[in-house]
């Protein structure tokens, strides 16, 4: 049997679709005629406890105030008003456990968790504007963490639960956190793994320098071995299941801190991005409505994102919830016990809406299409693609072996700073292309520009240029926590006369003015939808005694859109045992950041590309990773150097 692939440049909507969707054309229209009617109309889908005076006050720019005067609680905003609206026995998650444990929590169990939650830290004293750092794998615990942080207005930071205790520890300083909650271990493929003792290794890391950490508050899911100390540390089921389930919500400014969330800087230093609570929220919701479709009360959602990362906060705990969502929540992996994991998932609840990453997409690619075809997946109506731009060819595989070639595909460009969904195709709108995030959306102004400014022209083959936001958006970062300086220097000092923001991505327009994101120009690497800095990983491999110096660059990877590729200059005494070293050298970047930034490949070279400056060209480095012919060479001190590094991968 010949296999036909649909070959179309773009997908439109099916008229049936477009009759039942939640967004029309007339949303570009209205937000363009009034921006901030447009907004205000947003923000009423929301519970006021006090109505905003003003919708934007951009005059401290680049720091925005949105919904100025404005008061609302965002956890009464996710789970009271649905309880109070009589919804409280509609299911808000089908929680699915690793080992094959499963729990369904209803908005009034949901309701009575956080209320305990809430009541508990404020036992501990705990008060509106600490900060609490969240420790968690997926379990439903660290969701009702967040929750109960953004109901009595403390401010959370949730550091995923693959990153190393070094790295929580620089979070958990950073922040000055007064209270941690983690859990006993987590489970991997089957195995229960530690995190407690994660924590405890982090609040000991730097020998007798103190930390802010009062609290270590304890889930117990894997029924593992922990240290304690006593008075410190706290068992959840004998304090908060313990606490009384009702609890009355206050009201916090539109600007009250929510969550600081560190994402990759491109100095070794990661950034706490700041995001307050009015604006966040009206964009987080607005965004899950109409980009997902979703309609409360029927479709049953899945994000397969983890809450360590912004998609986990925008869109499985702040959008859904928002929205009255009934969504799925997921603990393990994908391929545990087999590669059926997700299929059976979405088989049993019927999921309606599937929202992954490209990274994943392609590794079913790659497992092949026999494993979704075991499975009714004929529930999915919409699919969503996050974290990268998803090329073309993984775009239609997902769209006719996940999708029946029916469900419309969204791919959504937005980032940890910019809070929500900024430019993606609307489902019943938009006649989508593979690969290209397609237009702003109604509300959200961006532009492609040269180096000077200029808008590029459409079309042109070379029409390469720089995102930018050049108009604020209600869920845009505030800052960096405790550095105002950076804040302005990493986003706005680029295009500081025009007032832009710039994203840090590379784009392109098409013939008809359609946006294609192409990655980070930057020092950024992009692997798995996941941003690591280069100067994270170099510091990581220069902390290895035998390491001199230390070059990374991201590499493009089937797979993962970027993989991570090491050029490592060994010291004088150190003795390259082949194997052996480069095995130890990988391990030495997992335990100091996370597996996640485990380098693809380390070459241990003579000699580093430098320009006289002293720069390390990694330009050129990414051409020799890549298997490409060189770049310009001529600002090279030693131009021959090339031929040592090429030698070495040999």
């Amino acid at each position: 049997m010949t296999e036909t692939t649909d070959h179309r440049d773009s997908y439109a909507p099916t008229a049936a679709f477009a009759a039942a969707a939640n967004a029309d054309a007339s949303l570009y229209q209205r937000s363009t005629a009034d921006r901030d009617a447009f907004w205000a109309e947003q923000a009423d889908r929301l519970h006021w406890e006090q109505p905003w005076t003003q919708v934007l006050d951009w005059s401290d720019a680049p720091v925005a105030k949105w919904f100025v005067d404005g008061k609302l609680n965002v956890a009464y905003n996710c789970v009271d008003r649905h309880v109070l609206d009589g919804h409280g026995d509609q299911v808000a998650i089908h929680w699915e456990g690793e080992p094959g444990d499963s729990r369904d929590i209803t908005y009034a169990e949901l309701l009575a968790e956080v209320s305990r939650a809430a009541n508990y830290l404020t036992e501990l004293g705990l008060e509106a504007g600490d900060r609490v750092a969240i420790y968690m794998p997926m379990v439903p615990e660290a969701i009702v963490s967040m929750l109960a942080c953004a109901r009595l207005g403390l401010t959370h930071s949730v550091v995923f639960a693959g990153f190393s205790p070094t790295a929580l520890r620089q979070r958990v300083d950073d922040a000055s956190a007064r209270l941690i909650i983690t859990t006993d271990g987590q489970w991997r493929r089957g195995k229960a793994a530690p995190l407690k003792e994660a924590v405890d290794e982090a609040l000991y890391a730097n020998g007798d320098v103190p930390h802010t950490v009062e609290h270590v508050l304890v889930v117990r899911r894997t029924d593992i071995e922990v240290p304690w100390t006593e008075g410190r540390d706290l068992w959840w089921h004998e304090t908060v299941a313990q606490a009384a389930p009702e609890h009355q919500a206050q009201a916090f400014d539109a600007e009250h801190p929510l969550f600081i969330l560190y994402t990759s800087g491109t100095t070794g230093k990661p950034k706490g991005i700041l995001h307050t609570s009015g604006g966040y929220l009206t964009q987080a919701s607005y965004t899950h409505h109409n980009v997902f479709d979703h309609k409360a009360g029927q479709d049953i959602y899945w994000c397969t994102a983890d809450i360590g990362w912004v998609t986990g906060h925008t869109y499985i705990v702040y959008g859904p919830l928002s929205n009255r969502t009934t969504q799925v929540v997921y603990e393990g992996t994908p391929n545990f016990p087999d590669e059926h994991r997700h299929w059976n998932i979405v088989e049993k609840y019927s999921v309606t809406i599937y929202y992954t990453a490209p990274t994943l997409v392609r590794t079913f690619m790659k497992w092949g299409r026999e494993i979704p075809a075991a499975h009714d997946l004929s529930s999915i109506r919409v699919l969503g693609s996050v974290g990268e731009p998803i090329n073309p060819e993984a775009w239609r595989w997902y769209r006719e072996v996940i999708g029946a070639d029916t469900a419309p595909i969204v791919d959504t460009w937005w980032q940890t700073e910019t809070g929500s969904i900024m430019i993606s195709p609307l489902p019943g709108v938009t006649a989508a292309k593979p690969g290209a995030a397609m237009t702003p959306l109604p509300g959200i102004s961006a532009k492609v520009v040269d180096e000077e400014g200029k808008a590029v022209e459409l079309g042109e083959t070379e029409a390469n240029g720089y995102l930018v936001l050049d108009q604020p958006w209600p869920s845009m970062l505030r800052g960096i926590w405790g550095d105002m300086d950076r804040y302005r220097s990493t986003y706005w000092e680029r295009y500081a006369e025009q007032g832009w923001y710039f994203a840090g991505d590379g784009a392109k327009l098409d013939a008809d003015g359609d946006l294609w994101v192409l990655g980070r120009v930057d020092d950024v690497m992009n692997v798995s939808g996941h941003r690591i800095s280069t100067a994270e990983v170099e510091s990581a491999l220069v902390g290895h005694s035998g390491v001199a110096e230390a070059a990374v660059v991201g590499a493009s990877d089937a797979t993962t859109g970027q993989g991570i590729v090491a050029f490592v200059i060994l010291t004088a005494e150190a003795k390259d045992t082949g194997d052996a070293l480069i095995g130890e050298l990988k391990a030495e970047v997992s335990r100091e950041i996370s597996p996640i930034a485990r380098p693809r490949e380390i070459h241990v070279v003579p000699e580093l590309p430098k320009t006289r400056s002293g720069k390390i060209m990694r330009r050129l480095l990414r051409d020799v990773a890549e298997g490409r012919e060189l770049g310009d060479t001529s600002t090279l001190v030693d131009p021959n150097v090339f031929e040592a590094i090429r030698a070495s991968r040999a």
